[in-house]
C-alpha cells in the first residue's frame, strides 16, 4: 500500500480548510494551498478557533490540537504545495472546467506516484483522471460540510483507480476520524444523488406553495428525523452548489433530476446561502463567532 506522510489541499475554502484541520489532527503534515492571502489567513483563524471549541467540549486533547497546528503549513501556489505531496485533495468550486485545470496542473508537478483525489460531490472522477498521466492514482474523497463534524467519507473508484491507491486512501480517511464508505463511481454517488432529489422537491413544493420553508424543514427534521431541513442544508451548501449538480445529475439521469424553476431563480438573484447573506433564509451579519441567526422570508 502506498505510504501518504505529507497531504496538500488545494482550495482554502469552507471544505478546504475542514480537509486541511482533520487532516493534520490525523497526524499527516498538511499543507493548505490557496491564491489569495486572505483566505489562508480566514482558513488558519478558523481551524485554530475550531480546534479550541473542540478542545473545551473535551473532544481532542489540548496536546492534540497544538501537535496538529504544528503539522499545517500555507501555501501561495499549487506549485509549492504539491511538489512533496504523497496526496493532494482537491477542493476547488464544483465545477468540472476548474477541476479538470487544476488536475492538469498537478499531473505536471507531483511526483509519479502521488495520489491525487478530487473531493468532488457529484461530477465524475473517471472524466477528471481523463487529463492526466495517472489515471490508476485517481480517486474520489467526498468530504461533507463541516467537515471536522461530520463523520461520512465517500471515497469514489473511478474507472481505472487501483487497489493499491483505493487502499491507501482508504486508510488515509480512517486516520482522519471518518467512516468511510467505498462507491463504484456512478453521477451523484450515494448522498448527493439523494439529497439532490429530496432538495429538488422542497423546493417544488415551496414554489407551489404546499407549505413555507419553515414548515417545510420543520416537517422533514421532526418527521423523517433530519437533522437539517432541506432549506437550511442548502442554504449552508450554497444553492449554486445545489444547482450545479442537479444539472450534471438532470444531463447524465433524466428528468427526474431536473432543478426547479424557483432555485434557477433563487441563483440568477444571487441568493447562494449562507456565503452571500441570503439564500431560502436571511442571515444578518453578526460579530465573530456569534451564531448565525436564521429569520425566514
Amino acid at each position: 500500500m502506498a505510504e501518504v506522510a505529507t497531504i496538500a489541499v488545494i482550495g482554502a475554502g469552507t471544505m478546504g480548510r475542514g480537509i486541511a484541520h482533520v487532516a493534520a489532527l490525523g497526524g499527516y503534515r498538511t499543507i493548505l494551498e490557496d491564491l489569495l492571502p486572505n483566505a489562508l489567513r480566514r482558513a488558519d483563524s478558523e481551524i485554530r478557533a475550531n480546534l479550541d471549541k473542540s478542545v473545551g467540549l473535551g473532544k481532542v486533547t489540548a496536546d492534540a490540537a497544538t501537535a496538529a497546528l504544528g503539522r499545517l503549513e500555507y501555501a501561495g501556489s499549487v506549485e509549492e504545495a504539491a511538489r512533496e505531496a504523497d496526496l493532494v485533495i482537491e477542493a476547488v468550486p464544483e465545477e468540472m472546467e476548474s477541476k479538470i485545470e487544476i488536475f492538469t496542473l498537478l499531473d505536471k508537478v507531483c511526483r509519479p506516484g502521488t495520489i491525487l483525489a478530487s473531493n468532488t460531490s457529484s461530477l465524475s472522477v473517471t472524466e477528471i483522471a481523463s487529463v492526466t498521466y495517472r489515471a490508476k492514482k485517481i480517486v474520489g474523497m467526498h468530504f461533507f460540510n463541516p467537515v471536522h463534524k461530520m463523520t461520512l467519507l465517500e471515497v469514489v473508484r473511478a474507472l481505472e483507480t487501483d487497489d493499491e491507491t483505493l487502499a491507501a486512501t482508504v486508510e488515509v480517511g480512517k486516520r482522519m476520524g471518518k467512516e468511510v464508505v467505498v462507491i463504484k463511481e456512478s453521477p451523484g454517488f450515494i448522498t448527493s444523488r439523494v439529497n439532490a432529489m429530496i432538495g429538488n422537491e422542497a423546493f417544488f413544493m415551496l414554489q407551489e406553495g404546499v407549505a413555507s420553508a419553515e414548515d417545510i424543514d420543520k416537517a422533514l427534521k421532526l418527521g423523517l428525523n433530519h437533522p437539517m431541513g432541506p432549506f437550511e442544508l442548502v442554504d449552508l451548501v450554497g444553492l449554486d452548489t445545489r444547482l450545479h449538480i442537479l444539472e450534471y445529475l438532470h444531463r447524465s439521469l433524466g428528468e427526474k433530476y431536473r432543478p426547479a424553476p424557483l432555485l434557477v431563480q433563487y441563483v440568477k438573484a444571487g441568493r447562494l446561502g449562507r456565503k452571500s447573506g441570503r439564500g431560502v433564509y436571511e442571515y444578518p451579519e453578526l460579530e465573530p463567532k456569534q451564531e448565525l441567526s436564521v429569520k425566514a422570508h
